[in-house]
């Protein structure tokens, strides 16, 4: 099909700019006079997927290097789908416009695990076997690395290898490695064999997994030479690391749609709920002076009027207000406005808020977790409600008349009366903004809370807890429903069969590979997307394949018990992780990483803030 018949076709779906490509700052590069084509596939809509730091990094990082053409594809929604299996158009990149199946090298990043079922319906879409053995020859290598590569058995089936940790370094060492295998002809198992040698680099065909009676492992073992355990890739100075001087420029919006400035990679809190804060230990931070500089270079070649600070709590870097007074030097000439989308209540002082207000007034969200203080002692949030009654004053008297608070059901210890203090909480801080003499005139206050359901996730003290079941979760929520009061107060919910499908497969074992891909030939896909996630669907799958899901999601696992995942290190070790869940059930916090070291094991990377603080 012409580039003429394929755009008249993108005139008949919803936003043809998610397909069209040829946006400012894309990437063209003669296919003849490259080696190695690398399709980056990102598993959801190109809103999302260009929203995506990492993508971004990735992206223009692998184009560096002159063998190397990376070009970017989205999951086409269901309206060109459904236009592109009619047609028999294969799933394309944006760039060239050739199908998947022309690559050498296909990449999925994993951003959270229902979107597993695109990754297979991308390639099926492509025409791409599945299944990693039906793939025989060295083109066409699936390879898949971010958050979620952290339990990668659920998905092992598709993938040839698995990047674990951060991809700057090891990503481009294994694009070298196969560039050299495809020069020399070699074939499939030879150079896994060789890129298992590398460290961070996961290949799944050469490890077996045995099973005991009661359905739990009982042990997993190497095939070959690959190690036995696989350690996680982290870059350890982010000054001198590889950052984008521009990003590619979309042509519609997009969910983050601005310049976007790494400041720190981890985070010091240890919430025990939060998997990012625990995988992506330690903290290392970049100098004010760089984020500066990159951040400048950003806004000046994409033309962005907001520049977004980016971490996991980007109230904890440690250079935060020498750096704002620096951006501030430019940024307010060129009314540029300045957001920090992670906040703590803990440290969020007046000066803070009106710095990062100049240009214009930004909606404040944050994230007190629970309602009780025994319950965030339970989770280590380490934040009183003094605190959060004195930030929402703060933003309050800075002039807002909205805040955002982000809540979980369902978590560990959790009982009726930590649920009744979320609408407690909230109606606390609706009366304090109308107990400020300050208030602004004639306008009422906006209390958002949103409730997401707890998933116990791999590598945190919470991957022993059972997921509370879809009858518990909607009864909480009912039960939450019931006491709000007032109007002031508006709240959204996660879907719980959504959620317990997340929980399945967070915990899930290899054995859910064959569920996936009969939820994917049953038609599944989009599966974080309300409008088309089906629970008949993946029920049906499930029973299809003789598993039941409540055994990945409702259960409690033992101490002792061989995760899918033992075979993997991320740096923390079990043991950290057993007697922090000991002290959630004990309501005792553990201090954060500047104040003091827990020994959660990261500083086996000889980098970071806690081996510098040391």
């Amino acid at each position: 099909m012409t580039d003429k018949q394929l755009e008249q076709i993108f005139m008949t779906v919803q936003k043809p700019g998610r397909y069209s490509g040829g946006e400012q700052g894309s990437i063209i590069k003669n296919k003849n006079d490259v080696d190695v084509r690398f399709a980056f596939c990102f598993p959801d809509t190109y809103e999302v997927g260009m929203s995506h730091l990492g993508m971004k990094i990735l992206y223009s990082l692998f184009n560096t290097k002159d063998y190397i053409w990376c070009e970017r594809v989205f999951a086409p929604w269901i309206d060109f789908e459904e236009v592109m299996r009619e047609k028999n158009i294969p799933l394309f990149a944006l760039e060239s416009r050739d199908s998947v199946a022309d690559f050498d090298i296909i990449g999925f990043t994993l951003q959270y695990e229902l979107s597993f079922s695109n990754v297979l319906n991308m390639l099926d879409l492509a025409g791409i076997p599945l299944r990693s053995k039906d793939r025989k020859g060295l083109k066409n290598l699936v390879v898949a690395g971010g958050p979620c590569a952290c339990n990668p058995e659920p998905i092992a089936d598709f993938v040839d290898l698995f990047f674990l940790g951060e991809g700057e370094e090891v990503d481009l060492e294994l694009i070298g490695l196969y560039h050299e295998h495809k020069k020399l002809g070699s074939d499939k198992q030879t150079f896994l064999a060789e890129a298992a040698k590398i460290e961070g680099i996961y290949v799944p065909s050469l490890y077996e997994v045995t099973y005991k009676s009661d359905n739990t492992i009982e042990k997993i073992e190497s095939t070959s030479t690959a190690p036995k355990t696989v350690r996680k890739r982290i870059i350890k100075d982010l000054d001198n690391c590889y950052y984008p001087d521009t990003f590619v420029v979309p042509f519609i919006d997009i969910i983050h749609d601005r310049a976007v400035q790494e400041v720190f990679r981890g985070c010091i809190r240890g919430c025990r709920f939060c998997q990012a804060g625990f995988i992506y230990r330690p903290v290392r931070e970049k100098s004010a002076e760089t984020v500066n500089a990159q951040a400048k270079c950003l806004c000046d070649s994409t033309g962005y009027n907001e520049l977004s600070l980016c971490s996991l709590s980007t109230s904890d870097y440690t250079e935060i207000e020498p750096l704002l007074n620096t951006l501030l030097e430019w940024t307010d000439g060129e009314k540029i406005g300045i957001s920090l989308p992670s906040l703590r209540i803990d440290n969020f002082p007046q000066e803070l808020l009106e710095k990062t207000q100049t240009v214009k007034k930004s909606g404040l969200t944050f994230a007190p977790e629970a309602g009780t203080q025994r319950l965030r002692d339970a989770i280590n949030k380490n934040i009183t409600e003094d605190e959060i009654i004195n930030t929402c004053r703060t933003a309050f008297e800075g002039g807002h008349t909205s805040v955002k608070l982000y809540f979980m059901l369902g978590l560990p210890t959790e009982t009726d009366e930590d649920l009744e203090g979320i609408a407690t909480l909230g109606q606390r801080i609706v009366d304090e903004y109308y107990n400020n003499p300050n208030k602004p005139r004639g306008k009422g206050v906006n209390v958002s809370i949103s409730l997401s359901t707890f998933v116990p996730k791999p590598f945190t003290p919470f991957e022993f807890e059972p997921q509370a079941t879809m009858e518990e979760i909607e009864r909480k929520q009912h039960l939450l429903i019931g006491k709000i009061r007032t109007r002031k107060i508006s709240l959204s919910w996660h879907d719980a069969q959504t959620s317990f499908m997340e929980g399945a497969f967070a915990r899930g074992d290899r054995r859910l590979c064959d569920v996936l891909e009969v939820a994917q030939k049953l038609g599944c896909h989009f599966d974080g997307w309300g409008e088309c996630f089906s629970f008949p669907k993946w029920k049906q799958a499930f029973e299809q394949c003789g598993i039941d899901p409540a055994f990945y999601a409702n259960r409690t696992r033992e101490y002792d018990e061989i995760m899918p995942w033992s075979h993997l290190d991320y740096g923390v070790t079990k043991n950290y992780l057993i007697s922090q869940n000991k002290l959630a059930h004990s309501e005792i916090t553990t201090p954060n990483c500047l104040l003091k070291c827990s020994g959660c094991g990261a500083t086996c990377f000889e980098g970071g803030l806690c081996v510098e603080k040391r």
